[in-house]
């Protein structure tokens, strides 16, 4: 029954431990970042991090799992951005609880658990509770009569509340092709009160209505079919169950609360608003609106900050921005005009840091990243929603009152006003925006400056090649339960017979030199693509002799990549350079020894340079993605500006010196909460199996201190044994790759090596070319620059003596125009001072007139007119004339109607402007 003491986090737990009564293995939520999985903008569903299970691409040492998973639903078909605020059940952030099944239980257990758990273990009335399921509209799928039987099964379920549903309410599919099955949803009846629609006659509450009484709680999927194609379901050989419950929902359910925001984790949040905003509970009332996007939002925000999304331009950080300044905003409708949010995130991390403790470790990076988010949103928002106010003011009711998408794109690119908050003021004022222009011209605006696209879509592989290798190999004995043994750590090179060849996707006996192949071995040593390494290369070959081969032949197979396409199946990658390769044959595969020891330095490199980062910027500088290859290495980091110096020299050199004092690297097999437990970062984005590899790099202690471990990461890649076989860390650029987010470059080892001695033959180079010793380059350098500005300086004195002459001579010459003295003449090597200058002269000399001097700089034109003030009284403006002149030059300019200037683009057509002048004065100083 109801109980408002019992906690949100106490709920959270006794899901865990019911379940975990129940022999499930308790995983971790995965991080907001789906790992390895290019389809998702964020992990929207518990299922997520068990995607690759259900593929048939991954295996785990359990059967049984439950969990409470960090969702965020704001992008694509699961956005419920637009319903935050408005009720009481939508949220940006939220908690998934699930249990799940891998070929082990199945619709009874799940039924009968899930049963016993509400109305046992929470005490929750058995009348109230309802169950769909599977009912095919089309008749093309069977009726799921086997899950209606077990409901009507449970002790206390009222038989008649089995209902049963269509594809739409109860059939997931993970996509078009794939695992999919009939699912069973929970729905609870909340009573009468909470229905929204009794003002209507005609209204009837019923499950999967239209109204707020039958609350939709708990889904358990049940997979058992693998979908070909629109028309063709095939039973699966083991069939799992997904279930998903909403965190927030049950919750208010167990508290006896009428909304999501009326539960102890979000009321404390809204509380804090309310203590900030100094409200009492009617205002608060009246705003309920604003204190629930804040409190969603933070709270969204804080946890996204905690997983390595800072706010920024693209994709998720874009996401990241506008909760942000959505937040903000909603915060200045109620008075909150400084920063506030960092204070109430404080109570996020209070509240949810306990069970999240990713929150905790980067509380500084959360509330730093809100405060300056804030005050730069502070910064622009009143110009650009007075900007906004002003386009919605001029749009034409004709064309049916909505923003055009380019201007709602150019509000966030000059204001920082994101669409989500244009849409919002103009849906207040009964207007709309076109999204689909402001996504056009934002992924425009993204692809013309380099940056690429954002998300590509990961290839649909199709796996069932490989898992039916995989299965008749594990049936005769030729590979183990466990599929193809990876161990990429303790040896270069493996012995044994070609388990398998595949050509074009399709596995053949043979192939001929020239052809690329995949091979599959029953073991290998070569390293798959994962975590920013890159995959090791080398060569299969034959031994001689093998059954199908005679003494003398041979075949060489040059291996340039590996694969991962199932769980348990690990693919060399090649073309056949000579012979042909029978599957039977013996076969010795040979990594690239040199590659891979380069790797290993930049790799172990990456470590020490994250140490450093956090050591010199802080604990916010977290890695957001890397590259470790043979000849360099990459690495990303949050951070909100641009290195200094002084501090990349210090980076370096603290790298450096770990190097040097040759610390040994520590690699030890741990679970992954112990891991997580004992500080080890994890990084965002990253896929993690329940039991890790750990990386730790020590300083021993001395006699007054003990061993510190300055690194401490989980790490699948290969690394070298003791920090002083990298050799040489040289950073070799620093740069922006969006906002809050850095690129640090780097190399190690030979390419150290090979950068050192380039710049070596530099700087001995221009040493000898400046006939100096390379250690007094640099006094040479300053003392040439120092003649050489002395003798710019000269030659400009000289330059203005010349031209200073010239116009004298001119002077003297100028013609008359209309009955006044108008000059003009090119004086080269001039600049625009100089130029100026003869004009003052020039009106010293004629108390009337006109003169228009041009010169040509670095290549392109300027014009410098005057005109008396006698003549500007009667009407003639030096910015119009300049602008005229400046025409045939290709430029324009202006200034005030005494002194003016102009550019072009085109220097040869000089002569052509100036002979301008003369019509242009007489066109002007002829009587009206």
């Amino acid at each position: 029954m109801p109980d408002k003491k019992r906690t949100g986090n106490q709920i959270r737990q006794e899901y865990i431990d019911f379940f975990k009564d129940k022999h499930h293995t308790f995983v971790p939520s995965s991080s907001l970042v789906p790992g390895g999985d290019q389809t998702l903008l964020f992990t929207n569903a518990g299922m997520v991090q068990f995607k690759d299970v259900f593929l048939g691409i991954d295996k785990r040492p359990y059967s049984r799992a439950a969990n409470s998973q960090k969702c965020m639903r704001v992008a694509g078909k699961h956005n419920d951005l637009d319903d935050v605020g408005r009720d009481n059940t939508h949220h940006t952030f939220f908690e998934m609880l699930g249990n799940w099944s891998f070929g082990d239980y199945y619709k009874k257990e799940a039924i009968a658990w899930a049963w016993e758990l509400l109305t046992e273990v929470w005490g929750l009335p058995k009348s109230r509770f309802y169950a769909t399921c599977f009912e095919d509209e089309k008749g093309e799928i069977e009726r799921d009569d086997e899950a209606a039987e077990y409901w009507r099964q449970q002790p206390g379920f009222n038989p008649s509340h089995v209902l049963f549903f269509g594809r739409k309410d109860n059939f997931w599919e993970m996509a078009e092709t794939g695992p999919c099955g009939p699912c069973s949803e929970i729905h609870f009846d909340q009573g009468v009160e909470y229905c929204d629609k009794r003002d209507d006659p005609d209204h009837i509450c019923e499950v999967n209505g239209s109204c707020q009484r039958y609350l939709e709680l708990w889904n358990l999927v049940f997979i058992q079919y693998n979908r070909h194609d629109q028309q063709t379901l095939e039973p699966l050989p083991f069939k799992h169950v997904d279930t998903g419950m909403g965190f927030e929902r049950i919750v208010s359910i167990l508290q006896g609360v009428d909304s999501n925001y009326k539960i102890d984790l979000l009321e404390a949040l809204m509380d804090k608003v309310q203590q900030l905003t100094g409200h009492n509970d009617d205002q608060r009332a009246e705003n309920l609106t604003p204190y629930r996007v804040i409190s969603d939002h933070v709270r969204a925000a804080a946890f996204l900050i905690a997983d390595g999304v800072v706010p920024g331009n693209t994709g998720r950080n874009y996401v990241c921005r506008m909760i942000i300044r959505r937040a903000a905003r909603f915060g200045s409708m109620i008075g909150l005009n400084e920063p506030f949010m960092a204070q109430v995130a404080e109570v996020v991390i209070e509240k949810y840091g306990d069970f999240y403790p990713e929150l905790k470790r980067n509380h500084n990076a959360i509330l730093e990243n809100l405060n300056r988010e804030e005050l730069r949103f502070q910064r622009t928002v009143e110009s650009g929603v007075a900007k906004l106010d002003q386009l919605l003011d001029q749009l034409d009711p004709r064309n049916g009152r909505v923003l055009p998408g380019e201007q709602a794109f150019d509000l966030y690119a000059t204001y920082g006003l994101p669409l989500e908050i244009t849409r919002d003021i103009a849906r207040e004022r009964g207007l709309d925006v076109d999204e689909t222009g402001f996504i056009n011209a934002m992924e425009a605006h993204r692809l013309a400056s380099g940056a690429g696209e954002t998300f590509g879509e990961m290839d649909d592989e199709d796996v069932e090649i490989y898992r039916q290798i995989l299965a008749d190999l594990q049936a005769t004995g030729e590979l183990s339960p466990e599929g193809v043994i990876y161990n990429p750590y303790n040896q270069l090179q493996v012995q044994g017979p070609i388990l398998a060849l595949i050509k074009s996707g399709k596995p053949v006996d043979e192939v001929q030199a020239g052809e690329i192949v995949e091979i599959l071995l029953p073991e290998t040593c070569f390293y798959v693509e994962a975590g920013g390494q890159v995959s090791d290369t080398g060569h299969i070959r034959s031994t001689i002799p093998s059954p199908s081969q005679e003494p003398e032949s041979g075949w060489k197979v040059r291996i340039n990549g590996m694969r991962k396409p199932a769980a348990g199946v690990f693919v060399h990658v090649g073309e056949v350079q000579s012979g042909h390769p029978h599957v039977g044959d013996t076969a010795i595969a040979s990594v690239d020894v040199q590659r891979r020891v380069d790797i290993m330095r930049n790799h172990t490199a990456t470590h020490l340079l994250h140490a450093e980062l956090h050591r010199v910027l802080g604990d916010h500088a977290r890695q957001a993605g890397s590259l470790v290859a043979p000849d360099r290495l990459r690495f990303d980091f949050t951070h909100p500006k641009a290195l200094t110096t002084e501090e990349l020299a210090d980076i370096e050199a603290g790298v450096n010196d770990n190097i040097l004092n040759d610390y040994p690297l520590d690699i030890k097999f741990k679970s992954l909460q112990t891991a997580i437990d004992e500080g080890a970062i994890a990084l965002f984005g990253e896929k993690y199996d329940q039991t890790v590899r750990t990386i730790t790099i020590t300083q021993p202690g001395d006699q007054h201190e003990q061993p510190h471990a300055f690194s401490y990461e989980l790490c699948g890649g290969t690394h070298v044994g003791e920090t002083g076989e990298i050799g040489l860390f040289l950073i070799t650029s620093e740069s922006s790759v969006g906002a809050g987010l850095r690129r640090i470059e780097a190399v190690t080892g030979r390419g150290a090596y090979e950068l050192v001695q380039s710049r070596l033959g530099t700087l001995n180079e221009s040493a000898a070319l400046m006939d100096t010793k390379p250690d007094q380059l640099t006094e040479k350098i300053k003392s040439l620059t120092k003649e050489l500005a002395d003798d710019r300086k000269q030659i400009a004195n000289l330059r203005r003596e010349l031209a200073s002459t010239e116009f004298e001579r001119s002077l003297e010459n100028a013609p008359m125009v209309a009955g006044v003295p108008v000059l003009t003449a090119i004086l080269p090597g001039s600049d625009a001072d100089t130029l100026r200058q003869m004009t003052d002269r020039f009106r010293q000399y004629n108390p009337s007139g006109v003169i228009v001097l041009g010169t040509e700089s670095s290549g392109r034109p300027m014009l410098v007119a005057a005109i008396t003030d006698d003549l500007v009284n009667r009407g003639l403006h030096a910015g119009e004339l300049v602008k005229a002149v400046a025409e045939p030059l290709g430029g324009s300019g202006g200034g005030r109607p005494n002194l003016a200037q102009a550019g072009g683009k085109d220097a040869s057509k000089m002569d052509e402007a100036l002979g301008l002048v003369n019509g242009w004065v007489e066109e002007k100083l002829q009587p009206q």
